[in-house]
């Protein structure tokens, strides 16, 4: 079984409400993508509210990638830079692949899927994300090819004494 992958799909409630499910569904799992556990999907909503508004305003990208069920399994989302001398790389944000479905290679899937929507995009030379530090994400992510290239110390708290780096990578991509 493979995920199907869209870029840009219509958006509609259904979707909304897989993305918001699966993006709860991934915090309280432990996932790093914003929160922390635990979530409701109340408590997710608006920031996807944000994601979507950036969409609308053509900003930022949208990988879906769907189960055998047609049931959103995974997510990212490419948004532009708005600095103009920054406009040829693209950062990657709120990666998400569902627990249920984890360890089945979805997340290398879908890591090749956004690339390809990257590689789709005029002038695009990188794409840059950030993941928290010792959660294992630098690891996966390396093995996809991209290379740390920053690190800041404690920049993010989860917890009252709970510090973690935030790690900067970078993946090249041959500019078109």
């Amino acid at each position: 079984m493979a995920l199907t992958f869209e870029v840009d799909p219509a958006f509609d409630l259904t979707l909304r409400d897989g993305i918001t499910a699966l993006w709860a569904d991934v915090t309280n799992a432990g996932g790093a993508v914003g929160f922390v556990a635990p979530v409701t999907t109340d408590d997710v909503r608006p920031e996807l509210v944000r994601h979507l508004a950036a969409m609308a305003e053509g900003r930022t990208h949208l990988v879906v990638g769907r189960d055998e069920d047609g049931e959103v399994a995974a997510t990212a989302f490419l948004t532009h830079n708005t600095h103009r001398l920054m406009r040829h790389w693209i950062g990657v944000y709120t990666v998400m692949v569902h627990p249920r479905h984890q360890g089945k290679g979805f997340g290398r899937e879908l890591m090749a899927a956004v690339a390809g929507a990257a590689r789709g995009l005029d002038g695009i030379g990188a794409m840059r994300l950030t993941c928290r530090g010792g959660t294992g994400a630098d690891r996966f992510y390396a093995s996809c090819g991209y290379k740390e290239v920053g690190r800041v110390p404690d920049a993010i708290r989860v917890a009252e004494d709970d510090y973690r780096d935030d790690v900067i990578m970078l993946l090249p991509l041959p500019v078109r």
